[in-house]
């Protein structure tokens, strides 16, 4: 029984399975977001940054109700929680079922491939007696690399680089009257987290669009922003002849 019980738990791991799969129709495509990777050197990126943003991509696709989401990262729980329910400790009529959890059919993996913060920047400011008004706008910039693997094949089915902006504006206050001196700063918007938000809602309306609707004018959409995106890459590289 044992034998067995472990090598159930064994094929549930390697075949990358989750414990939650959220509402959609029958036959709507069952996606595992894995998490992010970087190639770049961005401040922002920490440890679980990877992680938080296969979560937030793994919200944005749920709630278009296009897709069954499984997450991966709670396979461990879903391993102890069987195990528990085959240890005789539990009830028969309420224990969960080995078996039963439904894998995914597509992997989906995203790079970070490029970031830039403040790419653009102006800035402007009145002096008046020692005191000083300013304001300034910035940008920030994101390209992520999309890829979407087919699991019994291994067959890379869907690759997009999907791009973002995002501008803020800041107002400045700075001075002082008899020594004493103050300065503040208040940020409308944040660049990189807009641009970062916007990003992760491309992907899962190009995935909508890719993968479920393939409507020729959504299509025909994010084929003209792809080309409009390698346009202007190849317009900024300068190759000797």
């Amino acid at each position: 029984m044992k034998k067995v019980i472990g090598m159930s738990l064994c094929l549930l791991v390697l075949s990358a399975v989750s414990s939650t799969v959220y509402a959609a129709g029958s036959d709507a495509p069952r996606l595992a977001v894995m998490r992010f990777t970087n190639n770049t050197h961005a401040s922002w990126w920490r440890s679980g940054t990877g992680a938080e943003l296969s979560d937030m991509l793994t919200n944005e696709l749920a709630s278009t109700k296009k897709f069954k989401l499984v997450e991966r990262k709670e396979i461990d729980k879903v391993v102890s929680e069987l195990k528990f329910g085959e240890s005789g400790l539990v009830e028969p009529s309420t224990k969960s079922k080995l078996g039963k959890i439904k894998g995914a059919q597509y992997i989906v993996t995203a790079t970070v491939s490029s970031f830039e913060e403040n790419a653009a920047k102006k800035g402007g400011g009145l002096n008046f007696m020692g005191f000083g008004v300013g304001g300034g706008k910035a940008k920030a910039y994101i390209a992520v690399d999309l890829k979407v693997v087919e699991v019994e094949t291994s067959e890379v089915i869907e690759t997009r680089t999907i791009e973002a902006n995002s501008e803020s504006s800041a107002l400045r206050l700075s001075g002082s009257f008899m020594g004493v001196g103050g300065h503040t700063e208040s940020e409308e918007k944040t660049p990189a987290g807009k641009a970062i938000r916007a990003c992760v809602i491309n992907i899962a309306d190009y995935l909508t669009c890719a993968m479920v609707d393939k409507s020729k004018e959504c299509l025909a959409k994010f084929s003209a922003k792809d080309e409009k995106r390698r346009e202007k890459t190849r317009d900024s590289i300068k190759l000797d002849e």
